[in-house]
């Protein structure tokens, strides 16, 4: 799948390289952000630094190459996603009226942010609208590159019902678009994917 082999990186993390930290972290954190979004949405940055953290404190015990790390760095993330929802489901949501941040500054530019995203955000959430076995299958395969096997592993299923359920989510994502790159709107008119 053309991923960087991070497994001296990983070694020299755990010894406590923070340059090789640095390293597996760039590798390894937009695949399993896009991950989460589809599983906890906006939450995503949030739960992924639940994750991180577990993954820093848990580094030294980690055992395995660099298909091995990116796996178990993506099943500490479900779990953390998981956790994440069952809270969420317990906890009563309190919507802020938007008058109350109109004054808040945004640390960064909004509008080029939103240009670079947009291809991805695009793609995320037709990935999204799958049926969640199929959307965490395409998510792991496809976005965080990991094997069947190991893809299997993160979900608790056997490598063929990952590859089978991956097979099914590309299949309904390319019936969802044209041959010209096209989605079809809910109103039935096109809609271009950037």
């Amino acid at each position: 799948m053309g991923l960087a082999d991070i497994s001296l990186d990983v070694a020299k993390a755990q010894r406590g390289d923070e340059d090789a930290f640095k390293v597996i972290y760039r590798a390894v954190q937009p695949g399993l952000l896009r991950y989460l979004r589809v599983l906890v949405g906006d939450d995503a940055e949030d739960v992924a630094s639940e994750a991180w953290l577990q993954i820093a404190r848990d580094l030294p015990s980690f055992r395995g190459d660099s298909n091995g790390f990116r796996g178990w760095a993506a099943t500490i993330a479900r779990h953390r996603a998981l956790d994440h929802i069952r809270r969420q489901r317990r906890r009563p949501q309190h919507d802020v009226p938007v008058e109350q941040m109109t004054d808040l500054p945004s640390p960064d530019d909004t509008a080029g942010r939103a240009l670079e995203t947009l291809s991805t955000d695009t793609a995320i959430r037709l990935i999204a609208g799958l049926p969640r076995d199929q959307a965490e299958a395409v998510l792991l395969r496809v976005v965080i590159g990991l094997d069947a096997q190991t893809a299997g592993r993160v979900l608790g299923k056997r490598a063929g019902a990952v590859r089978t359920a991956a097979y099914r989510g590309l299949r309904r994502l390319a019936e969802q678009l044209g041959a010209d790159g096209n989605t079809a709107g809910e109103d039935g008119q096109d809609d271009t994917m950037c």
